[in-house]
């Protein structure tokens, strides 16, 4: 396959071309407005191929695409490839807004074509071994326990960045959100929404989303999602609980397991890499089956789409305390 990578900004260069790179049956191809980024990155990881318009990667043979650029593009970009008949992948959020979403899956569906989002944390190694009904259907191999989750909480914080509702829930928020939307069915209803705001800005039409807490209860589970970014510190927790264990993780390499009345450590294998430790390296090799096959599980788009319809449901519940 030819695949081309659009957008080459932070996220791009630290977490998708090092381990894109390493996968020799894919060419790749770059694309960024950027002239001088455009050729340094090519040199950097030995990619032949590049452009500056993106219009132009339509005449080069390409067979798929992958959207790294702002959010604010996604919706122009998407569109573009969706209509020439590939399949894209989209850095998350796929739009800011939920309309957007839903038009661009509309779009996908009208023509065929495989709509990836790149929700890394779905693929985290220790997470989909360690957490009975955590792995994404078809990536791993479900317990049997996965039954008997219980609660499953993610936090997910920041020092000292507080900011404009829609960003913070769109561009951030939205991955504990996804990462406990684990069955995709949920009613604008089921959600219980907490907020706090910045209390050093002057003025309503000012305020600044400092902190949001989400949860709702599937029959006898209980999930929760929370970020808090006037946090001491930028770190990550998450917690899930069976009947009679127990998980609890600091950092996406190690954590503690608690059953039949002892402690012990789960971790990942010693030199595993960071991108693999942290989701990037699973779901490249799972998007490039997608791309390859030309489709994708209907129950990871329908979780697609769901995560971004309540990414919109939080939002209309936070802006109402504005």
């Amino acid at each position: 396959m030819k695949i081309a990578l659009i957008g080459l900004g932070d996220i791009a260069v630290k977490a998708h071309l090092p381990v894109l790179s390493q996968i020799s049956e894919v060419e790749w191809v770059l694309c960024t407005r950027n002239a001088g980024t455009l050729k340094q990155l090519a040199a950097r990881f030995r990619i032949s191929e590049y452009y500056t318009d993106y219009r132009d990667l339509i005449r080069c043979g390409i067979d798929a695409v992958m959207i790294h650029s702002a959010t604010s593009s996604h919706f122009e970009l998407a569109s573009y490839f969706l209509k020439q008949g590939m399949p894209v992948f989209v850095d998350k959020p796929l739009a800011d807004n939920f309309a957007d979403c839903e038009a661009l899956h509309d779009l996908a569906e009208s023509q065929q074509q495989p709509l990836f989002m790149g929700f890394n944390r779905r693929y985290i190694p220790l997470y989909c071994q360690e957490l009975p009904g955590y792995a994404l259907p078809g990536t791993a191999v479900c317990h049997a326990e996965a039954s008997s989750l219980r609660a499953l909480r993610w936090e997910k914080h920041r020092y000292n960045l507080t900011g404009e509702p829609r960003t913070f829930i769109y561009d951030d928020f939205i991955h504990p959100l996804d990462s406990v939307n684990l069955h995709a069915d949920l009613k604008a209803d089921d959600l219980m929404v907490t907020t706090q705001f910045d209390v050093n800005q002057a003025g309503a039409s000012s305020m600044r989303l400092a902190r949001v807490d989400v949860q709702w209860q599937r029959n006898n589970t209980l999930f929760q999602a929370s970020m808090n970014r006037q946090h001491g510190m930028t770190c990550e927790h998450i917690s899930a609980d069976y009947q009679n264990m127990s998980f609890r993780f600091e950092s996406f390499t190690e954590g503690r397991c608690w059953r039949e009345g002892a402690e012990w450590t789960v971790r990942q294998p010693d030199w595993t890499p960071m991108l693999a430790s942290k989701g990037f390296e699973a779901m490249a090799h799972h998007w490039l089956t997608v791309a390859e096959q030309g489709k994708q599980p209907l129950a990871i788009t329908q979780r697609n789409l769901h995560s971004h319809w309540l990414a919109e449901q939080v939002l209309h519940k936070v802006q109402p305390s504005l």
